[in-house]
């Protein structure tokens, strides 16, 4: 009884979507079968009239409603099931064509069938490519039948191999004139595997190539908001990997290269050696020898004709990649070495112009045979013995300077090592040539010409990059040289170039420049000026003298990357620092000297040696500075430039930075030393015992000379993993902010409230911080709530923890920021409330970064601008003219800091202030304004061609401003307006040209260039050569 019920339903069910009435009965069906309500076999038994039917409609319906019932049921069908559909199946691609894409869907889903019969892939593809001319079919049944080939060849790879070259041929038949990128990127797939999994394509390899080569170059634009994301760069990648996968290609493919590098269109010159240079990493010697002269005759064309820099840098790209082809080529007895051809060809055709340095070919012929030579030591070996001599002939003979560099420059260019070239046990090729590279280097290096002498060091260092081939004597003249350069020559541009040099050069060889260049520099800088002449020395010979130490303390820390140097150019730094008292040196020299300690933090080798030298001498020593200058200004009423802020803010770097590195155990150590330090007035871990036991640094009443020192302890505290406990940290939290709070002195309060701000983001969550944060906050309300003076004390803590706060998205910071906002009308706090959002919007070079571990993160500016922008605004509104620019410059910070795409999206909304802030008297406002607006006025929204009327009258208004770089940038504005729908600009064109008359006379020749590149597009609108 339940047989013949549900044989009625199914009837009823076929009948309904055979007659056309209700497609969604194929889905009923399709869960019956699922359910066990009746089988695969069943459905073809009820659709029997339907499938024989005379009527081609009738019958494409059934076969439709069968094939989608099957491919919703395909896990539930039976091996047997499977024959007899595919029996079925491959019997009605004789049928109708009409009825074929029906088909090609069933046999799609059963070829992802996982017990798909022994033979069946086969049959399946005989029968598909015999009675199926698949280019006749419509774009998503040739997409069908390209899938059923990858499926089968992902699944049955063995049956489909047994075809033997059928296979290819019937795929090649299959794809030849596919037009749809969606189709060949699936074809450029089948056939990528063709190949790579070796399929025998017997004589169909000439064919496969053809039909897939016609597409080569891709020429290929996608629609606008194309859905499938199909870009140009993807088929050229999938067709290139097809192009380039066998050998056997090669007789078609260089021909075919060599004819498409003739074209005028420089992306298909890109794409033809790219795709070379692809091909060459799978071919040997034999595969390029017969094409090698047609070859680099298209590369050297394109090297010395092309004005584009891609063309140039891809054929130079090509070239080396042919050459390190050649080059690992193995040789028999009988064979010619195609390395030696090839390179003796470029050699013939390029060398003869580096003998002309005042030609322009003697630079697209020197990175022809300087990327030619660079893939290998054999192609290396060869140029160099035939180019070098010649070159140092060539500067030997030449008189004049500028010609002279040039055959430097293009000699460093065979000297440089490639990048990332792995190291060589071959002794260097250039070792034949030390002695006449070297005589030449240190030659030019004693001419006055500075470009040369910069050319010389940069071909100095890459002598220095090769292992082995400077001997003692020439490091140690090299160094030489080098030493009196930086004690001598007076040239910015020369100093740096030489600095650089001694950088690269120390790592290599320390010891010469420990024995040699430190003791020279320590010397001329302890060296006072008066020393240098009579009491008379002028003030130009003072400044002369001041100039010469930056560049020996910038030598120093450039130089101090090999753990040995560092031992010896540390002492040197903290000897400017322990004597910046009695000596004259300047507070910008004793700055610059923390500079150099923090660069050698920064670049010093890492190990265990330079880690206990900071840990054990540098910090230690720095901390006994600063609290020794401290307590002696305190005492004599002199000031040291080591109680300076400058100077102290300069040695926090220092201490972040290594603190930031340190293996855990020495940074346990360290902070735990200077919270003792600060806290308790332990000065047992300072160098120098004789300060007061009592001392303390941390007591706002105590002199500001030792209160501000706790910019010293946030250097340390601040820069620590957050995975690593403080100790004492509640203590200390109290501590930093009473100071925070009670101190007078700015340096100091600012630097305990950044200390307390550091420490809180980097604490747990939890209620113990909601509590600490909330408890703080009632204090800091109350304080700015009052009359009291301290009032600005409080507003500094608050901006600091509410960035803190807001850095980790903690929800508190929301009542932090909405305190901040109350404060904008304040009278007395208003300005700095507005400067304070900069702040919280922008990075902190010295605490609350990445770099110090604290916990920022991502997106937390968009954020914060979407939680706040309507509080902006409304607060804007509310408030009385006099208190508006506050919410103006507070806007302009946040918007400033928000990245250019997000500032494309928010700020149409916001137009209107923007346009209120362009008529702020405070020109910081109206320069951050005019940064925001010129992006977006690029590509303007309807609501701001709306309001171009404002807008023109505010952007003309400040063209006239008394700041040269906000005229300047409204010139810029207004340029970018020009570009405006034309009908929309031109009623403001006679206004605008009077307007930009005046700027066109102004005094700052950046602005004079503005006005005319603005003026210039406003007087072609409209006019016939207008856009």
């Amino acid at each position: 009884m339940m047989a013949a019920v549900d044989s009625t339903v199914l009837v009823s069910l076929v009948e309904d979507f055979v007659s056309g009435l209700q497609d969604s009965k194929a889905r009923d069906t399709a869960t019956g079968v699922k359910d066990g309500q009746f089988t695969i076999l069943q459905v073809v038994e009820a659709l029997g009239l339907s499938l024989t039917s005379s009527q081609v409609t009738t019958r494409g319906r059934g076969v439709q409603m069968l094939s989608e019932v099957v491919q919703e049921c395909c896990r539930q069908i039976s091996v047997k099931e499977v024959e007899v559909l595919l029996a079925f199946y491959e019997n009605r691609l004789k049928d109708h064509h009409v009825i074929t894409p029906h088909v090609l869907l069933g046999l799609k889903a059963l070829s992802k069938h996982p017990a798909l019969p022994p033979g069946a892939a086969v049959s399946m593809l005989r029968s598909i490519f015999q009675d199926v001319h698949v280019q006749s079919l419509m774009l998503a049944e040739r997409n069908v039948v390209y899938t059923i080939l990858v499926n089968l060849m992902d699944s049955r790879e063995t049956e489909l191999k047994s075809l033997g070259s059928d296979f290819v041929f019937g795929f090649v038949q299959s794809m030849d004139g596919e037009r749809d990128p969606r189709n060949l990127l699936l074809t450029f797939q089948i056939a990528t595997e063709i190949i790579s999994r070796g399929y025998d394509m017997g004589k169909f390899v000439e064919e496969l190539f053809e039909v897939t080569s016609c597409y080569f170059p891709i020429d290929f634009s996608p629609p606008p908001n194309d859905p499938h994301g199909i870009t140009q760069e993807v088929l050229i990648l999938a067709l290139r990997t097809v192009l380039t996968g066998t050998p056997l290609f090669a007789e078609f493919l260089l021909p075919l290269i060599i004819e498409k590098l003739d074209s005028d269109v420089q992306t298909a010159k890109v794409d033809s050696l790219q795709t070379l240079a692809a091909c060459v990493e799978t071919y040997q010697q034999q595969h390029l020898a017969e094409f090698l002269p047609g070859l680099w005759a298209s590369l050297r064309r394109e090297v010395f004709q092309t004005t584009s820099e891609k063309v140039e840098s891809a054929g130079l790209a090509t070239l080396a990649a042919i050459t390190s082809c050649l080059s690992r080529s193995v040789l028999s007895s009988d064979s010619e070495d195609g390395l030696s051809v090839f390179l003796q060809l470029v050699l013939s055709d390029c060398k003869h112009h580096l003998a002309e340095p005042d030609l322009k070919l003697v630079w697209p012929s020197a990175k022809l045979l300087q990327a030619a030579s660079s893939t290998s030591y054999r192609a290396s070996h060869f140029m160099t013995a035939a180019v070098i001599p010649s070159l140092m002939e060539q500067y030997n003979t030449r008189t004049q300077c500028s010609q002279r560099r040039t055959v430097l420059d293009v000699l460093q260019g065979f000297i440089q090592p490639p990048k990332n070239s792995p190291a060589v046990e071959e002794e260097s090729v250039l070792l034949p040539f030390r002695e006449s590279l070297c005589a030449v280097v240190f030659s030019a290096v004693l001419e006055n010409s500075g470009s040369l002498q910069i050319t010389a060091t940069k071909v100095l260092t890459a002598l220095g990059q090769h292992t082995g081939l400077l001997m003692d004597a020439d490091v140690q003249q090299a160094v030489d040289h080098l030493t009196r350069l930086i004690l001598q020559e007076k040239d910015d541009k020369v100093s740096v170039a030489v600095v650089e040099c001694s950088g690269a050069l120390s790592r290599q060889h320390p010891a010469a420049f420990i024995s040699t260049m430190i003791p020279q520099l320590k010397e001329h800088i302890s060296l006072e000026p008066m020393a240098q002449g009579d009491s008379n020395t002028l003030p130009t010979e003072q400044l002369s003298h001041h100039a010469l130490r930056r560049r020996c303390l910038s030598a120093l820390a450039a130089v101090s990357s090999h753990p040995s140097v560092v031992q010896e150019s540390t002492p040197v730094l903290l000897e400017v620092l322990s004597s910046a008292h009695t000596v004259c040196f300047s507070v910008e020299e004793v700055v610059a000297s923390c500079q150099s300690l923090q660069s050698i933090a920064q670049r010093a080798q890492d190990t265990e040696e330079t880690a206990r030298c900071f840990h054990d001498v540098i910090i230690p020593r720095l901390l006994s500075l600063a609290l020794q200058a401290a307590l002696q200004d305190e005492d004599s009423g002199s000031r040291s430039p080591l109680v300076e802020p400058a100077v102290l803010s300069a040695m926090v770097p220092v201490i972040s930075t290594v603190c930031s590195r340190f293996q855990p155990q020495l940074a346990v150590q360290m902070v735990s030393r200077l919270v003792s330090l600060f806290l308790d007035g332990d000065v047992s871990c300072l160098p120098d015992n004789s300060f007061p036991s009592d001392v303390q640094l941390l007591k706002g009443a105590s002199s500001s000379r030792l209160s501000q020192l706790v910019c010293l302890l946030m250097g340390c505290v601040c820069s620590l993993p957050r995975t690593m406990e403080v100790p004492q940290v509640d203590r200390l939290l109290s501590e930093l902010e009473e100071l925070s709070l009670a101190c007078l002195h700015p340096f100091s309060y600012t630097s305990a409230a950044k200390c307390y701000a550091g420490l809180l983001n980097k604490r747990p969550a939890g209620e113990a911080l909601d509590s600490l944060v909330q408890r703080l906050m009632k204090r800091m309300c109350s304080q700015l709530e009052s009359s009291s003076p301290l009032r600005i004390q409080a507003f500094t803590l608050l901006l600091w923890v509410a960035k803190a706060l807001l850095l980790r998205y903690h929800p508190l910071s929301t009542t932090m920021t909405d305190k901040l906002f109350c404060l904008l009308g304040d009278g007395e706090l208003g300005s700095l409330a507005a400067e304070g959002f900069s702040l919280l919007m922008s990075d902190s070079p010295d605490v609350l970064n990445r770099a110090c571990h604290a916990d920022v993160r991502i997106m937390y500016r968009q954020r914060f601008f979407t939680e706040n922008s309507a509080k902006l605004v409304q607060g804007f509104n509310a408030a009385p003219p006099e208190k508006k620019s506050s919410y103006l410059k507070a806007l302009s910070h946040i918007v400033n800091n928000l990245p250019k795409q997000v500032q494309l999206t928010e700020l149409p909304a916001l137009l209107h202030l923007i346009l209120e802030a362009l008529s702020c008297p405070d020109l910081e406002v109206q320069l951050s304004t005019l940064s925001c607006l010129q992006p977006v006025l690029l590509d303007p929204p309807a609501v701001l061609v709306q309001q171009l009327e404002a807008l023109v009258s505010r952007l003309l208004a400040l063209t006239t401003s008394p700041a040269m770089t906000v005229r300047s940038a409204s010139l810029r504005c207004v340029h970018a307006v020009a570009n405006f729908p034309e009908h929309e600009v031109m009623p403001f064109r006679s206004r605008v040209l009077r307007a930009l008359s005046k700027p066109l006379d102004d005094k700052k020749r950046l602005v004079r260039s503005e006005a005319v590149r603005a003026r210039g597009e406003w007087f072609l609108l409209g006019s016939p050569g207008g856009r």
